[in-house]
């Protein structure tokens, strides 16, 4: 807001009203007319000298109103709104000088700039406005080979902003190992989307811990057994140690026996007692441990201990320790009154404990809805309890009760559950250990619960009859898992999906990557009325760089974006995509590897643009490494 207040005195100033915020949308955006007025990609035939009052006579309609982005006022962030103003004098407004402006006439022909410079102001006036970017854009594109290297040979020069380059250089597909390698002393964010052995081998062998953990401690991690067992054993911290073991085995990786030897014998051992895959031999000395904390833990490997270690437990002088105990003992002994009554908090009793007939008949029948609701989801509830609760007044208990495993599938229709289809959805951890079961998933897949079969699409292969009959679902969250994650998903249903689902956080442009989306075929959908339709076209094997050029004048956005991915994207498009009004689709030319070296050294040199520029696959190796150089020099002199 404080932005705002002063933008609004500034315009008051210059004598302008300000009549509205205007969002880019399909405009010119203010970020490409920022780009222009400081020299990159600008087109020829500009005015270089004061603006005169016939220039604001030109770029105002018969009302006087014009846009105008003010530097250092970010509406919108970065300077990236428009604010619509008017102008009723007769002379030139007071925007000159600092911070400088950029304004746009309202038909998009006229633009005019003011911006500060090391040799003083930089002033820009521009008539025929596209027509010149389009002419800009085809000169650009003629760029020789010489020019190329001449260009390249003068980066970086005397860089402005060379922290960009150190945010965005890890994430260039053509650096090479020994650049990211070097990259790990400057920036170490872009590890964590680093799959490279060498650059990860290099991670968890630096002295700094920070790095080190890096790679670890990601949404998807993409280290090797050996990796996660080598980032364990160095780590000095014996409590990070520890939470990089439980990762570890989280991510399914099997620790060598003298790895929890050493584990157990460090400062947290209480908490390395937890660890999901702790070997059986080591339990006995746990069940004896002098900290109430490791023996309260071995209480959750019950079925391991011996019968005297248990006895020892049941007896333990710790309150907390015997507690755990009795829980362990009573997930199949029935458990009496007096005992559920002397529990200090009966909860975790009433979700994981057997009950004696008495007790639970009460609870189910009598007891308060929270107690109900906890043994609605208790495995060891009986038939008759499931059968009471299944009718219970409460519709939350009702519906815990549909999704117990122990229901077949003609117990789970008669119960009148609540099920919200547009929630979001977890698979059911009882579903998912089932997964490896053809049987179970053809029972299932039938079920009349839209979560068992929304869990039952999660597996990543399935009978073909289970596949058939999922694709053809009437929740369309069952296709969409199933596209998601099972690797026998038929090509058509992929292709429905496609229609309204775009790639998840967890599933990154599934259903497009899965390996049944059809590959062919797809220049059909070149004229489609959906725009999502007509970004298939590209990916067919058919299509040509025609397509490509035809798909990056499209009017909407997401094609214009899948043209500029294109490698066989025009050089001239690359640059005219850069004014594009989408800012995803300008992001995107900006890392072509078509896009002139001129333009693009541009665009590395200037603040808004350098940290994408930076990773265009273009830029030769050896500038690269110039450039990594001058980012670690601009980092040192910060710290």
């Amino acid at each position: 807001m404080q932005h705002r207040e002063k933008l609004y005195e500034l315009l008051l100033r210059a004598g302008l009203t300000d009549v509205e915020d205007v969002c880019p949308g399909s405009l010119f955006p203010p970020e490409a007319g920022w780009r222009i007025a400081r020299g990159i990609a600008a087109p020829d035939g500009a005015v270089r000298e004061a603006l005169d009052a016939a220039w604001w006579r030109r770029l105002a309609d018969a009302d006087g109103e014009f846009l105008v982005a003010v530097a250092g006022h970010r509406i919108g962030g970065n300077d990236s709104w428009w604010s619509r103003v008017r102008y009723a004098g007769a002379g030139v407004p007071g925007l000159t000088g600092d911070p400088g402006f950029v304004a746009l006439s309202l038909d998009g022909q006229v633009l005019l700039a003011e911006v500060p410079g090391a040799d003083g102001p930089r002033v820009t006036a521009l008539d025929r406005l596209p027509e010149r970017l389009e002419e800009a854009a085809a000169a650009a594109g003629c760029e020789t080979e010489a020019e190329r290297a001449e260009v390249w040979a003068a980066v970086p020069g005397r860089p402005e902003w060379p922290l960009h380059w150190a945010e965005g250089i890890g994430s260039n597909p053509a650096a090479p190992d020994e650049l990211l390698i070097r990259l790990l002393d400057v920036e170490v964010g872009f590890l964590h989307a680093c799959a490279r052995p060498a650059v990860l081998d290099a991670a968890l062998a630096h002295p700094d811990p920070q790095v080190r953990s890096s790679p670890a401690d990601t949404f998807r991690p993409k280290l090797t057994p050996d990796q996660w067992v080598r980032l364990v054993r160095a780590e000095p911290s014996s409590s990070r140690r520890v939470l990089w073991a439980e990762r570890a085995c989280a991510w399914g990786v099997e620790l060598p026996a003298d790895l929890y030897d050493d584990l157990l014998a460090g400062p947290s051992r209480a908490q390395a007692v937890a660890l999901p895959a702790l070997p059986a031999h080591h339990l006995p000395s746990l069940a004896v441990d002098a900290d109430p904390r490791v023996r309260v833990t071995a209480c959750t490997r019950w079925e391991d201990l011996a019968a005297p270690l248990r006895a020892l437990l049941l007896a333990d002088t710790d309150d907390a320790v015997r507690t755990a105990a009795l829980l362990a003992h009573h997930a199949t002994v029935p458990m009496p009154r007096e005992i559920f009554a002397a529990l200090p908090q009966p909860q975790r009793a009433l979700e994981q404990c057997r009950l004696s007939p008495e007790l639970e008949a009460e609870l189910v029948r009598d007891g308060d809805a929270e107690a109900r609701r906890a043994l609605a989801a208790n495995p060891e509830l009986t038939a008759h309890g499931v059968a009471v609760l299944s009718e219970d007044p409460y519709d939350d208990i009702r519906s815990a009760v549909a999704l117990r495993p122990d229901l077949d599938e003609e117990q789970r229709a008669a119960v009148r559950y609540d099920f919200d289809p547009t929630t979001m959805s977890h698979v059911l951890p009882w579903v998912e250990g089932l997964h490896g079961d053809a049987g179970a998933m053809r029972r299932l897949a039938a079920s009349s619960h839209p979560l068992i079969r929304r869990s039952v699409a999660r597996a990543r292969r399935l009978p073909r009859d289970v596949v058939e009959r999922l694709a053809r679902d009437d929740d369309r969250t069952v296709r969409l898992f199933l596209a998601e994650s099972c690797d026998d998903a038929p090509a058509e249903m992929l292709l429905e999906v496609w229609r309204w689902w775009d790639g998840s956080f967890t599933h990154p442009d599934r259903p497009r990557s899965h390996p049944n989306f059809p590959r062919t075929g797809l220049l059909r959908y070149a004229g489609d009325p959906t725009g999502r339709m007509r970004r298939l076209a590209l990916d067919d094997a058919q299509s040509t760089p025609a397509d490509v050029a035809r798909l990056a004048r499209d009017p909407e956005a997401e094609v214009r974006r899948r043209a500029a991915e294109d490698p066989r994207l025009s050089p001239a498009d690359a640059v005219r995509l850069l004014n594009d009004p989408a800012a995803h689709v300008r992001r995107t030319a900006m890392r072509n590897s078509r896009l002139p070296a001129r333009v693009l050294a541009g665009l590395l040199h200037d603040r808004d643009t350098a940290s994408a520029a930076v990773t265009n696959p273009a830029i030769p190796v050896p500038v690269l490494h110039r450039i990594l150089a001058a980012a670690a020099a601009a980092v040192a002199a910060r710290r």
